[in-house]
């Protein structure tokens, strides 16, 4: 199965830019599910998921942000703003001609989501937050602003595949095709000779100032009212069970028995939704009323909700 590979033009400072897509499944499909990725990433991260999500009957849609793949750069670092972010996908979902959509967001794809759910009338439905949450470590951050900060290059594909297996150990457990898999969709040749990561470098201009305060995102939270999935991974370093405690019992979704969270062991920041627990954690969440299936295998997960506390069993 192959993904359509599409694009759109969307307004924002500066004038009209390409926005890339993905697309997977029938538009007719009874839900439509969009998939947003982390800073450095882009929408070809989802493949895995996307096939699955397809055989429940839903059509997905994974855009690579403005900067990233497929997806025009802007014309200067300072461009690169929530609101540049919100208003492309704002147009995504227009193009969609869809009532309400799922959305799941890795990180930065995360921030989007809550941003948008937290509007009022908003067309999100349910909402996945992979490794993002309400209080997001200084220290984490700067992480990740180091690393984008950074210019690389690479001789290879080979050489971005290792690159990658230690950069983004945090995702887990990844098979070598996996791995491969997120080095090709991960790298664009560079005129100059080699490979570079496919996004705009200028992207890391917004963290060349280092980020010493938690980012707090309460306000937003608090708002938010559709059911919403946290998935953390046990060992990350920005989103801590301390907040996903709070988140389970803060806020409109929370007091409303809305909320879940799942611990995936054996991952950091971010869990890359390609291990087949984590793809069935995600189906559930989406589709309440699918069958179990009858072989689960135990898992390593710990599921919690406002209501709940237990460790999954086969």
């Amino acid at each position: 199965m192959q993904p359509q590979l599409k694009e759109l033009s969307v307004l924002g400072h500066g004038g009209f830019r390409r926005l890339g897509y993905a697309e997977w499944g029938s538009r007719h499909a009874a839900r439509t599910i969009v998939c947003v990725h982390g800073v450095s990433r882009t929408g070809r991260d989802f493949d895995v998921l996307a096939q699955a999500l397809v055989e429940q009957d839903a059509r997905v849609i994974a855009p690579d942000l403005p900067g990233r793949g497929r997806s025009e750069w802007l014309a200067s670092a300072t461009h690169y703003t929530d609101r540049a972010y919100t208003s492309a996908m704002g147009a995504l979902i227009a193009r969609l001609d869809v009532q309400q959509v799922d959305w799941i967001g890795t990180s930065l794809g995360g921030h989007i989501g809550m941003m948008l759910a937290a509007e009022q009338s908003t067309p999100i439905r349910r909402l996945v937050l992979n490794d993002f949450g309400a209080r997001l470590s200084a220290s984490a951050l700067r992480r990740i602003g180091g690393y984008l900060t950074r210019s690389w290059k690479f001789e290879s594909i080979d050489a971005i595949d290792v690159h990658l297996r230690d950069a983004l150990a945090p995702f887990g457990n990844l098979s070598d095709a996996q791995w491969r898999d997120l080095s090709l969709h991960s790298a664009v040749a560079d005129p100059s000779g080699g490979f570079r990561f496919h996004y705009d470098p200028a992207i890391g201009a917004r963290f060349a100032i280092p980020i010493w305060l938690d980012i707090v995102l309460w306000t937003l939270w608090d708002k938010i009212e559709c059911p919403v999935l946290i998935l953390r991974g046990e060992d990350s370093d920005l989103l801590s069970s301390d907040t996903v405690d709070l988140m389970l019992r803060r806020g409109v979704a929370a007091k409303a028995g809305k909320v879940t969270a799942i611990e995936i062991a054996g991952c950091g920041h971010a869990p890359a939704l390609l291990d087949a627990e984590q793809v069935e954690a995600v189906q559930k969440f989406l589709f309440p009323d699918r069958p179990e299936p009858r072989d689960r295998t135990t898992t390593a997960t710990r599921l919690r909700s406002g209501r709940q506390s237990e460790v999954s069993s086969p």
